[in-house]
């Protein structure tokens, strides 16, 4: 086993030597993530086994991190944790992609080298969340009026009482109260 990452490989030929690289890679070494984030210090721990079974090549894994993302209720800094298994299938052309046992995602191998930081990179992109979010309510409120200690006390109130309307209540008015 490989402690330290390469920056380029052959994944073919590790596949065929049966490679295992444990290791980490820094976050801003990973440019497309660059506008997704707030932060880029920090690392990703990675573990990849590469192998082959049959004539089919493999990567198997893990990448797993912490990301700091700008919630998209309050626009606040959220650390958005993300472990994403890596099952990727080494394919030379997409009409070998089907052939692929389930589970397995293509990669097409385009040249015999490649940055591994690309292969972590697509996979942390495809585990990013749609909207990060903190996972207690978080809701900022802005006053357009003088900040009295009144105002506050009364957009604290009503964020606490505020509960969402059903949007069926209106069917319980066309709902029969005689008995059938």
């Amino acid at each position: 086993m490989l402690d330290r990452l390469p920056e380029i490989i052959d994944p073919l030929v590790f596949a065929e030597r049966r490679i295992e690289l444990k290791g980490t890679l820094k976050i801003k070494s990973l440019t497309r993530l660059e506008g997704l984030i707030l932060d880029d210090a920090g690392v990703i721990e990675v573990e990849l086994f590469f192998n082959k079974q049959g004539r089919h090549a493999f990567i198997d894994g893990w990448a797993s991190t912490t990301l700091i993302m700008q919630c998209q209720n309050c626009l606040d800094a959220v650390d958005v944790p993300i472990k994403t298994a890596i099952k990727l299938g080494l394919i030379t052309n997409l009409d070998y992609a089907d052939r692929l046992p389930a589970g397995y995602e293509p990669l097409i191998i385009d040249e015999e080298k490649m940055l591994l930081k690309e292969i972590v990179e697509d996979e942390l992109l495809l585990a990013l969340p749609a909207f990060p979010k903190h996972l207690h309510q978080c809701v900022k409120f802005e006053l357009h009026s003088e900040n009295s200690s009144a105002d506050l006390s009364v957009v604290a109130e009503n964020a606490t009482l505020a509960t969402p309307k059903n949007p069926f209540a209106v069917l319980a008015k066309l709902k029969p109260t005689g008995e059938p």
